[in-house]
């Protein structure tokens, strides 16, 4: 490993020996780091760095070249970093000095042990799918960013009356959701938003997409797996005269009478997994699968 990219999306001092950690690791090795510079400004303010990083603000300012993308935060800060590498190819390994944490599975108690098996070749790479969007008529807000990690969201906005969602998959019509809106997930995604509104959970290499509505109206209405060669449009009946749509924590508003459009995007995301983690192992861990969560006492 000769060179590699560090974002940050947020900054805090209890994330001050977890970076360094990081950094020195890095170092040892002579591996040159580049540090997204909203995040290096901070670094520098907080006089956490004792050297000059190069920096890196745009996609523009990556290339092949980069071997992998070091991220410092939660799930959120990944998804936000995905908006640097899109379609490069670079591998995403993401320390966990957030919360839950299923995309950042690298504890902060392991940064040296983890990045170095990686500086190793001890790992293994899985794709992630990624989701497209395009409207009519068309969004300002997605001409450049229009793809999605782990959800799209249909959502009401600045009411408390339902949405309809007229669904279509392959211009086949599928039914009619009324709800508070629907998520479109990809596997990624099925341990994220869709998950809390009772979607299923789904390995990051299943071929599907998962199609969730949000507090529906029809009683009926449960989360569907569809393959993910699926073309999706819908169209929403709103009382208001716009409605959101999210692309992972990307957000805007569009007219009522916005068509929208979903596929699978044309390339994937690499996630590094080391030699000694794994899906299972994630879920098992961050669900508390398998374990016996009881009081004894109570017994």
């Amino acid at each position: 490993m000769k060179k590699v990219a560090v974002y940050g999306q947020s900054y805090s001092i209890s994330a001050e020996k977890e970076i360094q950690i990081l950094l020195n690791v890095l170092e040892e090795n002579n591996v040159v780091c580049f540090i997204e510079k909203k995040f290096y400004d901070l670094l520098i303010d907080g006089n956490i760095l004792n050297k000059k990083y190069p920096t890196f603000s745009h996609f523009s300012d990556l290339d092949t070249s980069f071997e992998t993308m070091f991220t410092l935060g939660g799930d959120g800060t990944i998804l936000r970093a995905v908006t640097y590498i899109r379609n490069l190819g670079i591998p995403i390994l993401g320390i966990n000095t957030g919360r839950l944490g299923f995309l950042a599975t690298i504890n902060k108690k392991s940064i040296k042990e983890n990045v170095e098996l990686i500086i190793n070749g001890e790992y293994s790479l899985q794709e992630r799918t990624l989701l497209t969007v395009k409207t009519s008529p068309k969004t300002k807000e997605f001409a450049e960013l229009n793809f999605a990690l782990n959800e799209v969201t249909i959502a009401r906005k600045n009411t408390t009356s339902m949405i309809g969602v007229t669904t279509n998959l392959n211009n086949e019509y599928l039914t009619n959701y009324w709800a508070d809106g629907l998520i479109i997930a990809t596997p990624t995604g099925s341990t994220g938003y869709s998950l809390s509104c009772n979607g299923p959970v789904i390995s990051p290499d299943s071929k599907n997409l998962i199609i969730t509505p949000i507090a529906p109206h029809n009683l009926n209405a449960r989360p569907m797996v569809i393959s993910d060669e699926t073309s999706i449009q819908l169209e929403v009946d709103s009382r208001e005269k716009e409605f959101l749509i999210s692309l992972d924590s990307r957000i805007t508003s569009v007219p009522e009478n916005t068509k929208v459009f979903i596929e699978k995007a044309a390339f994937t995301i690499q996630s590094i997994i080391p030699k000694n983690q794994s899906f299972l192992q994630t879920l098992r861990s961050k669900l508390l699968w398998g374990e016996d969560t009881r009081n004894e006492t109570n017994l």
